[in-house]
């Protein structure tokens, strides 16, 4: 509709050049009528986007470069549809989160194909790139793992995390898609997070791209010795950046590191005690930290899609 207008004609005036769409949104819905038999048969298809070939046809004439987005682990859909690939509280009731979201278990191989076929189904619809979201177990899991009941085998969380992103990309990368991931951006900073799996040098070492959420909103008082983060966008993603650089290092003795590409803030963070207000100074003084750090790779993060111009 017109939002998407008002981006490919962003696209076409600046140096912007990709689109991330959810194909698989952060409830779990498959965001437009595929035939993919799995999906037909659980019923998680939802016509959300309403013509998807419309879409891409609009995309490739306007040379946008499209990355099909999918939430993986946070499936409250799949949940309710397939409570046995969940996490089952004492009662028998679907475990939920605070804010009434259910997750899939990493440690289900039927969860990690379910997963791929969407991708398989985007990439036949000519996406050039699948990035997984949520790639993780739910926040503070190791409290509350052994009140729930769910399938489990020998692997540690981080390792069985690491290996659904190799396998995925072994399964995706002959059809001719790159594999990213997004991950918390202090993930870089700090040690593995065990609790919820994810190890950013393990995820790293099985994706083309990493993309970590970077947002200075997102970092509290002291990061990058900043009284507010969101205030000194330069100082914070520079520093992050940093980290990041240092965190993959090790990689280069064995492989290609992946492509650094991420996620920076175009919002304004209200309720940050002492923002500042976002605009296109500060978007900038975000890239100016990534150009510094040799990192030419971005996206921008606004929840209502409405990206600063200039």
């Amino acid at each position: 509709g017109a939002r998407l207008n008002e981006l490919i004609k962003l696209l076409n005036e600046t140096e912007l050049n990709a689109i991330v769409i959810d194909v698989k949104d952060d409830w779990g819905n498959v965001t437009w009528l595929t035939e993919e038999p799995t999906v037909t048969e659980l019923g998680t298809a939802k016509k959300i986007i309403r013509d998807m070939d419309g879409l891409m046809t609009t995309l490739r004439d306007n040379d946008v470069y499209p990355i099909a987005r999918i939430v993986v682990f946070k499936d409250s859909v799949l949940a309710k549809k397939k409570p046995e690939w969940s996490f089952i509280k004492e009662d028998g009731a679907i475990w939920q989160n605070g804010r009434k979201e259910s997750f899939v278990n990493p440690y289900m191989k039927e969860v990690w194909d379910y997963n791929i076929n969407v991708a398989k189904e985007a990439a036949k619809l000519g996406f050039k790139e699948i990035q997984f979201d949520y790639v993780r177990f739910p926040e503070g899991f190791e409290e509350k793992a052994d009140s729930l009941k769910y399938h489990t085998d020998e692997r540690s969380r981080v390792d069985v995390v690491a290996d659904f992103v190799k396998y995925a990309r072994e399964q995706l990368n002959p059809l001719g898609v790159r594999v990213s991931v997004d991950i918390f951006g202090y993930a870089a900073s700090v040690p593995a997070a065990e609790g919820i799996g994810q190890d950013f040098v393990k995820i790293s070492s099985y994706v083309d791209v990493i993309s970590p959420m970077v947002y200075p909103s997102h970092y509290s008082t002291g990061w990058f010795g900043s009284k507010v983060p969101d205030a000194n966008p330069y100082v914070t993603i520079n520093g992050a950046m940093a980290d990041t650089h240092e965190k993959l290092a090790p990689l280069l003795e064995v492989r290609q590191k992946p492509i650094i590409r991420p996620w920076i803030q175009d919002f304004t963070a209200t309720w940050v005690p002492g923002h500042i207000k976002y605009g296109k100074k500060e978007i900038e003084e975000q890239i100016r930290a990534l150009n510094d750090q040799e990192i030419y790779e971005y996206l921008l993060w606004n929840a209502g899609n409405r990206c600063t111009a200039g």
